[in-house]
């Protein structure tokens, strides 16, 4: 009886604790674990980066958390805030992509970053869409 109060206290003292799922743009499957929900987004995007490397997944994504962005399907296309509580959206699944790497102005003085940045963006809101749109239409 006094360790389950122990545990229940110490519980209470975590917050909540969240079963989350990351899929990564271009891998198998997500990737799932627990998390506190008051956890930082940065924090969880280091977790999971960290994971996907020990088991092994390809395509290799490397381990600088700031090379990445987590989005959620219900905060729309924009990325979440690395500052945020993970717990701060209601939602369990998220969608990490690697930020667009820009390039060095061309002879012609054309940045090429513009076209990589809006190629990369369009593939993965094509992906959520496409992804959305089979969740809404199996059900």
């Amino acid at each position: 009886m006094l360790l389950y109060n122990k545990q229940k206290k110490n519980q209470n003292a975590k917050g909540n604790r969240l079963l989350i799922s990351i899929n990564v743009l271009g891998s198998a499957g997500p990737i799932r674990f627990v998390v506190s929900e008051e956890e930082l987004v940065a924090a969880v995007i280091d977790t999971a980066l960290k994971s996907y490397a020990r088991e092994g997944r390809l395509p290799i994504l490397g381990s600088d958390l700031n090379d990445f962005l987590l989005y959620c399907p219900n905060a729309g296309s924009e990325a979440l805030s690395p500052w945020d509580a993970i717990g701060s959206h209601g939602a369990r699944n998220f969608m990490l992509c690697k930020k667009p790497q820009t390039q060095k102005l061309e002879d012609d003085g054309r940045s090429s970053a513009a076209i990589t940045s809006r190629k990369g963006a369009g593939s993965w809101k094509s992906w959520i869409n496409k992804s959305l749109n089979l969740k809404i239409s199996s059900h």
